[in-house]
């Protein structure tokens, strides 16, 4: 957690240091390039990290976890581990996909001012029913005509766009995903090397070859998520922005960290099979 907490930091303080950081709930620059596309590669939102990595994070977590647990031994596939990552993943359906309607992170972005917006394209910017942002419809002048006066029409008989919630207070979705992936990870993949150390610290000893490969997967993953973490911090949201998806990311975490996941018998105490 402390590694974490330096590397948001860190890139937090140095987008606001140098300028590197794009307000993505202003509706006037979020659907613009990022200024910085150009000479830094991480700053546009097409880079590889973020299209195969953070966009599809939770399968990437998720995938990481089921090769843990199921390469362990029978005494690390305990039902904690399996409540855990369930608690887990229902919180992230909750925030970032559906709550009886809309996302907790869309309700709250709503509820701090944010406006369902288009983006026509001589720039002029249409505020519509806040509903459309919530369905992701797609809207145009020929299938939502009572959207737009005369004076907005778009010229292009073919326009048509999704719009977005902008304004508001837009939590950073990424910090708060990469936040429980790399915390809810690190902790999965500790129970591997207590039991190395128990074994008298051969992997040879306490792992299968299948167990070394899935450890060194998420290993993996969780590199990246540090790495994807510090290029968010640095390029993209306000930091307070960062430091509310950060800090809610800590909090759906500490969420399987309370006494009714100690219910079960600590991994630790368990005796480790020869």
């Amino acid at each position: 957690m402390t590694a974490l907490s330096a590397v948001v930091l860190f890139g937090t303080a140095y987008s606001v240091l140098y300028s590197t950081y794009l307000d993505t709930s202003n509706p006037l620059l979020t659907h613009l390039p990022h200024p910085l596309h150009k000479t830094h590669y991480f700053a546009t939102k097409a880079n590889v990290l973020n299209v195969l990595f953070i966009k599809k994070l939770w399968a990437w977590t998720s995938a990481a976890f089921i090769a843990l647990y199921v390469t362990s031994p029978m005494s690390l596939q305990t039902r904690e581990r399996i409540v855990k990552f369930f608690t887990e993943t229902a919180l992230w359906l909750l925030f970032t996909g559906w709550f009886f309607g809309p996302s907790l992170l869309e309700r709250f972005t709503a509820t701090t001012g944010g406006e369902c917006i288009l983006h026509l394209p001589d720039g002029a910017l249409v505020t519509v029913p806040q509903q459309f942002c919530y369905s992701r419809s797609t809207v145009s002048a020929s299938t939502h005509p009572e959207l737009f006066t005369a004076s907005l029409l778009p010229p292009d008989a073919t326009w048509k766009q999704v719009p977005r919630l902008r304004r508001g207070h837009d939590v950073s979705g990424h910090l708060f995903l990469l936040t429980m992936s790399i915390l809810f990870l690190t902790e999965q993949v500790s129970y591997s090397f207590r039991r190395m150390q128990a074994a008298g610290g051969r992997a040879d000893a306490a792992w299968s070859s299948l167990h070394k490969w899935a450890v060194a997967f998420t290993v993996s993953v969780i590199l990246l998520g540090f790495l994807a973490t510090y290029t968010t911090s640095v390029y993209f949201h306000t930091p307070l922005e960062k430091i509310s998806g950060f800090l809610l990311g800590l909090a759906g975490y500490a969420v399987t960290r309370t006494a009714f996941f100690r219910s079960v018998a600590p991994v630790e105490a368990r005796p480790v099979e020869s």
